[in-house]
């Protein structure tokens, strides 16, 4: 798989790929084209600012294909009618493989100066409590750079006063993103969370609709999680953002699961199932069978890896 996210501008929905292979990268630049769909939009794992490749393509037309490599004097463009050209080109810049850009002409793109973005005008009490919700944000793991942002901007809004710009918002989201791809950097092996994946995904194959960070709290998910898997689904388990804050906390992970036909015995036997998987993947839970006790996942070191 490559490590990259793939946005496209589907009319009707906006996909967002996630560790594609070169096969399924090559499938979605072939696709584009057609009203509504000409646009892809790369990014590494984790993104980074202003790190990016895409690529925009309409029917009996070239490829326009632009990188970006940080600063605005990186930012290059090349026109190709050759598909095949541009999969190689994406695919090798997916990789970062040298010399990956041979194989087009590219130019410079000329995009204007570059605008200073102002100092944040915020008492010390006010930065600190910004800042800090911003980390408590990201560590959670969830999260793209640009929600991050926005999280920023809005955080301290009252209704008279907007006392961050989206420039300062990006801005300070940027470098706290950054100090935690750094963090990351240091980690090895399998994470926690990451650990927590992989139990979702194998309950997920076996009949039982799992979502990570899902909903906003137990009542939101409760009404939401019929319709978010398969229609055969055997049951379900799912944790809400607030569970995920409480887990960065230190607090350990509160999973909620029960099965759709409303009947303890169900409700009893899926969480045996979670339970079971969660220990058998090394991690530990506190759960006495009872079907009306949410299963808790503690201790838990929550290093969840950045994606974008």
């Amino acid at each position: 798989m490559l490590e990259i996210t793939v946005r496209t501008d589907n009319k009707d929905n906006t996909e967002r790929h996630v560790r594609v292979s070169t096969a399924e990268l090559a499938g979605l630049v072939r696709r584009i084209g057609g009203k509504g769909d000409r646009f892809l939009v790369i990014q590494r794992i984790p993104d980074l600012p202003d790190v990016f490749s895409q690529v925009w393509h309409e029917a009996g037309g070239d490829y326009t294909v632009e990188y970006r490599d940080g600063t605005a004097d990186r930012h290059f463009q090349a026109l190709t009618d050759s598909t095949d050209a541009v999969i190689a080109a994406l695919t090798g810049w997916a990789r970062q493989e040298s010399g990956w850009d041979a194989g087009l002409d590219w130019s410079r793109l000329d995009m204007g100066p570059v605008r200073e973005v102002p100092p944040l005008d915020l008492t010390e009490d006010e930065r600190a409590e910004l800042e800090r919700h911003v980390r408590e944000v990201v560590v959670g793991g969830y999260i793209s750079r640009v929600e991050l942002a926005e999280v920023a901007e809005e955080y301290l809004v009252t209704a008279d006063r907007r006392p961050v710009s989206r420039a300062q918002a990006g801005a300070l989201a940027d470098r706290i993103w950054l100090e935690r791809v750094a963090e990351q950097a240091g980690w090895t092996g399998e994470t926690d969370p990451e650990r927590l994946t992989r139990v979702f995904g194998a309950l997920e194959e076996s009949g039982i609709t799992a979502r990570e960070n899902f909903a906003c709290c137990r009542s939101c998910g409760r009404t939401e999680i019929g319709g978010a898997g398969r229609s055969d689904a055997r049951g379900f388990v799912y944790f809400h953002s607030q569970c995920t804050d409480a887990a960065v906390a230190g607090h350990g992970l509160t999973l909620l699961y029960g099965g759709f036909d409303g009947s303890s015995a169900t409700t009893s036997a899926i969480g045996r199932e979670v339970a079971t998987a969660l220990t058998a993947a090394g991690l530990r839970t506190d759960w006495d069978g009872d079907p009306g006790r949410a299963i808790t996942v503690t201790p838990l070191d929550w290093r969840r890896r950045l994606v974008g």
